[in-house]
């Protein structure tokens, strides 16, 4: 392992977005030549989308970053990864010394890896003795894993394949999984019902049998809506409500304040169209949800993934072939060192839950105490594969925050929006100029195994996330917290506790299933909860002092909460959606990618434009109470009516000037990006 192939075929997986899909990289030469899917791959099974098809792009674009750069006034100057560490380790050694360990954050985003860097970045944190490790979890999919182990104690997936009811919440898998979007497909040429809730008149909104468009920020109070119909119609499954939930008489008492008539006035959803989508998703088996993560960037955020979690149990669509099902996962070792940090960090005293099933920061948090320096200043901070400038809300706080800092580093492939802070910049191996284990069963919910290789040398002086950790740790004297001298050494003491080897591994490229897709396992153990049953009560969110019932809750920031501010800023802004061919805020710089998404878009429907005099394509300017950007208009009837959305990821056209991380989730601390007040104009 760690040895590049000069030509011929390595099977591996893809990065460039958190799909995880198989792939057959060809080389020639020592460099990649085409990427292409792998036909055996339990996750894409031959299919890929066109970023894995700019792969080689991507790896060889001319702007990589190539070496260690050190800000020299308003230029940047090239250094050794010798000269690197030596100035980052005698400032976080300066740092520790005056102001204490916890005065450095190290936030990891998804742009280089996530799932095994964490694991070293961790364990420096804690040798280093900081408790503030951070990460892209503060605002993306965790929010969805604590609402649903709430309720059912892990995070489910849905089964398509054999589904015969697909209810698609807040989610659009041709933009965001286009393997998964071909299991829909196939899905619905075997007979399947569609059922959609988006604002948006997605692609598969537009082929769904139901399509629910409600105001952006009320999911929590539809989903109560249609328990409510599901549980008066008696459309659930009573026996295994009966033997294998708690607090069925509560929550019937407590929906019977959501009926279809009052949400309707809401959610704008009408009430005889949320009946027929309740009873259709209950009566059809097997069923299955898929959520998105728009329904968690929002103030109801747990409480709607909590919904949603209750309506796969009580219509028996739970653990069961075409329903929702989850999968063993190899026990790996945790590398974590938590016995050298004294303090919690930043996010742990505002939002426990999140701490407790996390145990890391709560990044919005951390914003607000770069700025405060309330209890004490963060000094250092290393970002690792993230990029805070364009991907966090509210950009002005996020570059005072930013710019409060004595010592920024930024690891990543490109020079990015946040790398354009830094003090150092690091140029980081992409995912096929290292080597990572990766397990399935924590990522796409299937008990499957396997590596993503290293298939050739990093370009210029890239180095592997791992190895920079290993070696800093070196650096900074903590050797034997980091004796390993390769990747390929820490992967073995990971898979001690599976009784796996990395050889195994190795002789099985293409990977292997470490067990078998069981279904309905809780007839073994129970559910993996305090009362191993589903808990429709939470005890745990009451003991927390939250709502033990999924309740819905108006965002601040609604025409209905600030009536007044919804005079001056009339529309429903929402941001963040997936485009096909981008990751968040990568791949603009990819030429054949750009061409297909040249710019920044603003969608707003026709009649909307037309009350303001915009015309398709002209120049607008978006505003909200914190800020106002310029971008082209897009007009289609594809939005509804009272509903911009402002695509993301732009440095051109940043939406999060318009964002805000106020009135955040309070269980997850999630910022409500999803759901704020705007208004539009022509641009004078």
């Amino acid at each position: 392992m760690g040895e590049a192939v000069n030509s011929g075929l390595v099977k591996t997986v893809c990065r460039i977005c958190p799909a995880e899909c198989g792939v057959d990289v060809h080389t020639e030469g020592g460099k990649i030549v085409k990427v292409e899917g792998m036909k055996e791959h339990p996750v894409n099974r031959g299919e890929i989308c066109p970023k894995a098809e700019a792969a080689v792009d991507y790896v060889y674009a001319p702007d990589r970053l190539k070496y260690p750069l050190k800000r020299d006034g308003d230029s940047w100057k090239r250094i050794s990864w010798e000269e690197a560490l030596d100035i980052i380790a005698k400032e976080l050694t300066r740092i520790k010394k005056e102001y204490g360990s916890r005065a450095l954050a190290v936030y990891l985003g998804q742009g280089i890896d996530y799932y095994e860097n964490k694991w070293y970045a961790r364990r420096f944190c804690d040798v280093y003795g900081t408790p503030g490790y951070y990460s892209v979890d503060s605002m993306c999919f965790r929010a969805k894993v604590i609402g649903h182990r709430l309720t059912y104690g892990v995070m489910s997936v849905s089964d398509y394949e054999n589904s015969k009811c697909i209810l698609m919440w807040g989610r659009n898998e041709y933009n965001a999984y286009p393997p998964q979007a071909k299991k829909v497909l196939k899905a619905m040429d075997n007979g399947a019902k569609l059922i959609v809730v988006d604002p948006v008149r997605t692609f598969f909104a537009k082929k769904a049998e139901i399509h629910l468009r409600p105001r952006p920020g009320t999911d929590c109070a539809l989903a109560l809506a249609m328990l409510n119909v599901i549980i008066s119609e008696e459309l659930y499954d009573k026996e295994f409500v009966e033997k294998w939930t708690v607090g069925f008489e509560k929550l019937a008492e407590h929906v019977k304040k959501y009926s279809p008539e009052k949400v309707e006035e809401i959610t704008w959803v009408k009430a005889d169209d949320i009946v027929r989508a309740a009873r259709t998703y209950a009566s059809i088996k097997p069923a299955c949800i898929t959520q998105g993560n728009s329904t968690i960037l929002q103030t109801n955020g747990v409480q709607t993934s909590r919904a949603l979690a209750i309506m796969m149990a009580i219509t028996g669509n739970l653990d069961v072939p075409g329903g929702n099902t989850y999968s063993p996962r190899l026990r790996l070792t945790n590398l974590g060192l938590p016995n050298m940090v004294n303090e919690k960090p930043f996010g742990a005293v505002e939002h426990p839950i999140h701490y407790d099933q996390t145990r890391e920061g709560q990044a919005m948090v951390l914003i607000d105490k770069l700025i405060n320096g309330d209890p004490y200043q963060i000094r250092a901070l290393i970002v690792s594969g993230g990029n805070p400038v364009v991907q966090w809300p509210n950009y002005n706080k996020v570059k005072a925050a930013l710019e409060r800092l004595d010592f920024l580093v930024v690891m990543d492939v490109f020079m990015t929006a946040t790398a354009e802070f830094a003090d150092i910049v690091l140029p980081a191996a992409t995912f096929l100029e290292k080597t990572e284990l990766l397990d399935f069963g924590a990522v796409m919910g299937i008990p499957y195994v396997m590596l993503r290789k290293k298939v050739v040398e990093p370009v210029g002086e890239a180095w592997p996330d791992w190895k920079f950790w290993f070696e800093l740790g070196k650096k900074m004297g903590y050797g034997e917290y980091f004796p390993w001298s390769d990747v390929r050494e820490a992967h073995e003491v990971l898979l001690k506790p599976t009784g796996f080897s990395v050889r195994a591994l190795e002789e099985l490229p293409g990977g292997f299933y470490y067990d078998c897709q069981r279904y309905r396992k809780y007839l073994e153990a129970g559910f993996p909860t305090p009362s191993k049953k589903v808990e429709l009560y939470s005890e745990t969110l009451q003991k927390y002092g939250y709502d033990p019932l999924p309740t819905y809750v108006e965002p601040k920031e609604s025409p209905v909460s600030d009536p007044e501010l919804a005079k001056k800023y009339p529309l429903i802004l929402t941001t963040g959606s997936r485009v096909l061919e981008y990751t968040h805020s990568q791949l603009r710089n990819i030429p054949a990618l750009r061409e297909k998404v040249p710019e920044p878009l603003a969608e707003i429907h026709p009649e909307t434009a037309k009350r303001y005099g915009i015309v398709d394509g002209e120049m607008i300017v978006v505003k909200t109470k914190r800020g106002c950007i310029r971008i082209k208009a897009k007009l289609t009837e594809d939005m509804h009516p009272m509903v911009v959305h402002v695509q993301h990821g732009w440095k051109e056209a940043n939406a999060n000037v318009l964002t805000s991380g106020e009135d955040r989730d309070p269980i997850s601390g999630f910022p409500p990006i999803k759901s704020l007040l705007c208004e539009i104009d022509r641009l004078k």
